[in-house]
């Protein structure tokens, strides 16, 4: 049934409170509701917190959106890890409803004693709800604590002060001597507000049902990803020798230039041994040379399985070093977990009724038609799901043991959701600081059902929007819309992923499209080679790279490429390192976009208020960054951008000072601005915001 007061369409809450919303320690969330009551008596609201241990926090009240709308929300900060659980209150608020009519009877002379006896009331009932926890010290009574107590068992009567505040507003508007208006100004006064805020006077309370909030590391709302194949690092292909794989020796090398890069995760393709059966070749043929490598996902041999690693990479003792080192270096690994078979992993042979047999007797192997996996094996999880789920949990607790904390999920959504929702429980209630990644570009609602059961990152469609009212239309529902369960991951590519627009838009798309990830998104990713530029399809009107990754060693001079001026790394170190400074840019429900009379300029903000200034009751615009994209890699555009000012902290009128991060160059803005992008030299204003000329909101 409705309660007294009705309290309806509380957010954020997932599917009516059956999995909790998703927040990270020390984000700032927004908790709505719908609240209004019967006639014109005014109503207020609030929400109270439940900490992970039990303990019950303060009320904090809720702000009306917007006059008249009857939607209430408050800000809310979460710093512990855990499960927290939160109510809406609503109630009834009598002093508020009283002040209304008295602003607009006692200066009219009407019902004057009246309504100001009833005021005197009302404030005497409020002094004596206020409990002696919410009152301030005494600073007379601190002084000899044990004479104030034993006074106050004697006459019981002794108040605290904000008690006898209140107490004095009911004299004063009972004092005859007074003008009726100055009496009333007394209990319209700023610091009668302020009491009746710490000590709200609530009528026909109502509480909401509770509703859960998983509160994560901050790792899984925020990071740089950084993606590449340990093989082919310190890998040796000569013309006239069998190639050489790269090891985790030679791969710890390459540690050290990603983290100066600013990333925080290193993501590892399988490491695990690589089946010979229907192995591919280069380019995916169906044909392997005798030293093609084959993919990594085809995983499985007699060296062993899910838990194995690859000979060619070194022993579990390399792979601890290789961590190690990362560890050092200030970087987490990321490991991939595709839970799929070649046909000569251990698992086909000792448990062949978790796979799929057709009605010639043989094994079904992966397809999507028409791509065909023919070096792959599916697992089926509803042929013995216990022993499935028993070996799976295995294999990711082994490599929980030996340091890792991210595993990047490949294809999720070709398994049973209920699965991964156990999984990732499980691992919960022993490992909370575990982070999953789905890897699943499928349709929404498997997209948005995996992460509401657990998965704590998502990829995204971020690849394929490329236009301003794409990436308007599509950040926007990351950033509002499914924020509060799905956490987005934009990857600029992958070893699977070269869109069109990178393989013609030379340099400048690759630095549109990196720095559009790396400010819309607090967590981004990319596939080693993007900082080369690599950009050639296998052929015209495919995604995949020619002389893919996945099926040979690609060694790369990454030292001769910085020298020689060819790297983007100077430029995606920047990013990452203005990142890391601007803590703006570390949330994911702050993006605001502004207008643009041009749509190839793309403009958009992102604000971590500062702290709240009672005197003035205004908010400092806090850390702002303030970007404009040229996305037309091109050519040059010029237009005007329209800011939505009080998105930036500012008023309308304001003018201020934006610093831009990538040129060095500074400029004196308003709410209307002229800009000019020239693609090949600056794609994108990076601003941080200054405003040394107005009042801030």
């Amino acid at each position: 049934m409705i309660g007294r007061i009705p309290i309806l369409d509380i957010q954020p809450v997932v599917d009516c409170g059956r999995w909790p919303a998703k927040s990270a320690a020390g984000e700032t969330f927004q908790i709505s509701a719908t609240v209004f009551r019967e006639g014109h008596d005014a109503v207020a609201a609030g929400v109270v917190l439940t900490s992970p241990e039990g303990g019950r926090g303060r009320l904090t009240f809720m702000r009306e959106v917007a006059e008249g709308t009857d939607r209430w929300a408050a800000e809310v900060t979460l710093r512990d890890e855990g499960t927290w659980r939160f109510h809406v209150e609503a109630w009834g608020d009598p002093i508020a409803t009283w002040l209304h009519d008295a602003g607009i009877k006692i200066p009219r002379g009407m019902d004057v004693d009246l309504m100001c006896e009833e005021g005197a009331l009302l404030f005497e009932r409020a002094a004596k709800a206020v409990r002696a926890a919410d009152c301030p010290a005494d600073p007379e009574s601190a002084a000899e604590p044990r004479a104030a107590a034993s006074a106050g068992a004697r006459a019981g009567t002794r108040e605290c002060g904000h008690r006898a505040a209140l107490l004095e507003v009911a004299a004063r508007l009972r004092d005859d001597d007074l003008d009726p208006r100055a009496r009333l100004a007394y209990a319209q006064s700023a610091e009668t507000a302020s009491l009746l805020a710490a000590h709200p006077l609530r009528d026909l309370v109502t509480k909401s049902a509770k509703f859960p909030v998983l509160v994560e590391r901050r790792r899984a709302l925020y990071g740089s990803w950084y993606e590449f194949f340990p093989r082919s690092e310190g890998a040796i292909v000569e013309e006239d020798a069998p190639p050489r794989s790269g090891t985790f020796r030679t791969a710890a090398h390459r540690l050290p230039a990603v983290a100066r890069m600013g990333f925080d995760v290193v993501y590892l393709p399988p490491i695990h041994p690589i089946g010979t059966t229907n192995r591919k070749g280069r380019n995916n043929t169906l044909h392997a040379e005798p030293y093609d490598p084959g993919s990594p996902w085809a995983i499985g041999s007699r060296d062993g399985g899910h838990d194995a690693i690859h000979p060619d990479l070194g022993t579990i003792e390399d792979f601890d070093a290789f961590v190690g080192r990362a560890r050092e270096l200030g970087l987490e690994v990321a490991l991939d977990l595709a839970l799929q078979c070649s046909p000569d992993h251990p698992w086909v042979k000792e448990h062949p009724e978790w796979f799929t047999e057709r009605a010639d007797g043989s094994i079904a192997y992966a397809e999507n038609p028409p791509k065909k996996y023919q070096d792959i094996y599916p697992v089926n999880f509803d042929r013995d799901p216990e022993g499935i789920y028993a070996e799976v949990l295995r294999v990711v607790r082994h490599w929980m043991d030996h340091g890792v904390r991210i595993f990047r999920v490949d294809n999720p959504h070709t398994k049973p959701v209920a699965f991964w929702e156990r999984l990732i429980g499980e691992i919960r209630t022993t490992d909370p600081d575990a982070i999953f990644l789905a890897e699943a570009f499928t349709r929404p609602a498997m997209m948005h059902t995996l992460a509401k059961i657990g998965f704590q990152q998502s990829y995204t469609y971020f690849t394929w929007r490329n236009s301003r009212q794409e990436l308007e239309e599509y950040l926007g529902e990351l950033a509002h819309g499914t924020a509060h369960f799905m956490r987005p991951n934009l990857f600029v590519n992958t070893p699977d992923i070269l869109h069109e627009y990178l393989q013609h838009g030379g340099a400048p798309a690759f630095k549109i499209r990196a720095v559009l990830a790396a400010t819309m998104s607090p967590t981004w990713g990319v596939y080693a080679g993007y900082e080369l530029c690599e950009n050639v399809p296998v052929r015209p009107g495919s995604e995949e790279y020619l002389d893919s990754e996945k099926y040979q060693y690609k060694p790369r001079d990454w030292v001769a490429a910085e020298r020689e001026g060819r790297s983007l790394a100077p430029f995606i170190t920047h990013l990452n390192l203005f990142r890391r400074a601007h803590p703006a840019l570390q949330e994911l429900r702050n993006l605001r976009f502004h207008g643009s009379d041009q749509p190839e300029i793309i403009c958009y903000s992102k604000r971590l208020p500062g702290a709240y200034d009672a005197a003035t009751r205004r908010r400092a615009p806090g850390d702002v960054v303030l970007v404009v994209v040229n996305l037309d890699p091109h050519n040059v555009r010029e237009a005007t951008v329209s800011l939505d000012m009080p998105a930036l902290g500012l008023d309308w009128h304001s003018e201020f000072v934006v610093d831009d991060e990538m040129s060095g160059e500074s400029y004196r803005w308003r709410q209307s601005n002229y800009v000019r992008l020239d693609p090949r030299a600056h794609p994108a204003h990076v601003f941080t915001v200054r405003a040394p000329f107005s009042n801030h909101r």
